[in-house]
């Protein structure tokens, strides 16, 4: 692999994919084009897809319902596939606020969400937001009252979280896309609130 003008050797997962991605093509289970095709739509996904799917939830109460209880199948409604794992969709509420975390690694509902950021996969917040949950939140700026239940969701390699955050006051009236301009990544990973002026 070259890099800045020198050739660096493949790290131990990089030469994992290599190998693995030459056996697909080579025993004709995928063609490179495809496995391309794959790689260019994992990095066009954005926080977009999830902020869609928090704004009908806030404008429609039986799809909120149905987001609830299955998140995967509420999704596809709105023509967001969720393949192979379990999509859970824990609400905020006035006495209860929600963060996830992915202790072991960093799994994440990448389908709706985009890459997950630097923060999340390291090590810091890893191991924090479970032991302090409340001492991370207030490094990004979120200070709950103490009253306020915190619960930490941790994922698993088949089953990813999403938080439906709550809807901002002084929105009644707003559309979907307007609504969804103010839900961020970060609302939905539950260490930020959506806020009215935006994200």
């Amino acid at each position: 692999m070259k890099e800045s003008g020198t050739y660096q050797p493949y790290s131990y997962f990089q030469l994992m994919e290599v190998s693995l991605r030459e056996l697909l093509v080579e025993k004709g289970v995928l063609t490179e084009a495809q496995i391309a095709d794959a790689v260019a739509d994992m990095r066009g996904r954005s926080p977009e897809r999830g902020a869609k799917v928090v704004a009908r939830a806030w404008v429609d109460a039986s799809f909120k319902k149905r987001l609830l209880e299955d998140g995967s199948r509420a999704c596809e409604e709105l023509g967001l596939d969720v393949p192979a794992l379990k999509l859970v969709v824990v609400e905020n509420t006035p006495a209860v606020h929600n963060m996830v975390v992915c202790t072991l690694c960093s799994c994440y509902p990448r389908m709706l969400l985009g890459t997950p950021p630097d923060w999340y996969k390291s090590r810091n917040y890893r191991s924090r937001a479970v032991r302090e949950p409340r001492a991370v939140l207030s490094e990004f700026g979120l200070r709950l009252d103490l009253q306020t239940k915190i619960r930490v969701h941790d994922s698993t390699a088949d089953m990813r979280y999403l938080v439906l955050p709550m809807r901002p006051g002084g929105t009644a009236g707003w559309n979907e896309e307007r609504l969804a301009s103010v839900v961020t990544r970060n609302c939905m990973i539950g260490v930020a609130v959506p806020q009215k002026n935006g994200a």
